[in-house]
């Protein structure tokens, strides 16, 4: 019974641990930003916007990735070696996973007011997020 018990607590501390890690940039969902903030805007203003956006968001997603390898990795050497140590570890998603959901709000919500103004297409050199 007693080794029941523990596996069962082992598992769900795994669990729990699991979704403790900092996530992947793909799977990060952004944060809500109405389209009306950009409204008083015009189609040059929104464009330069969503460069300035585009710009920030591939600077992140590179610290966003890393910081999710990297609470992978821990939690796989902790899981193997030393469990216990697991409960020190940081994890979850911080400040800068925040940022990342807030600018692809901001790039979803400048876009929409930019097709919504009749705007014409834009270079090929700013990509969709």
């Amino acid at each position: 019974m007693k080794e029941k018990l523990s596996i069962v607590f082992l598992a769900l501390t795994t669990v729990s641990m699991l979704s403790g890690c900092a996530s992947k940039s793909t799977n990060i969902p952004m944060t809500y930003v109405s389209p009306n903030e950009y409204a008083s805007l015009s189609c040059s203003t929104l464009e330069n916007e969503m460069r300035d956006i585009s710009q920030r968001v591939a600077t992140i997603t590179g610290q966003v990735d890393k910081k999710a390898s990297a609470d992978a990795w821990q939690m796989g050497v902790g899981l193997v070696l030393f469990w216990p140590v697991l409960f020190f570890l940081e994890g979850g998603d911080g400040a800068l996973q925040s940022d990342y959901a807030l600018l692809k709000g901001k790039y979803e919500a400048v876009s929409k007011q930019y097709n919504r103004k009749g705007c014409p297409d834009m270079n090929t050199e700013t990509s969709k997020i």
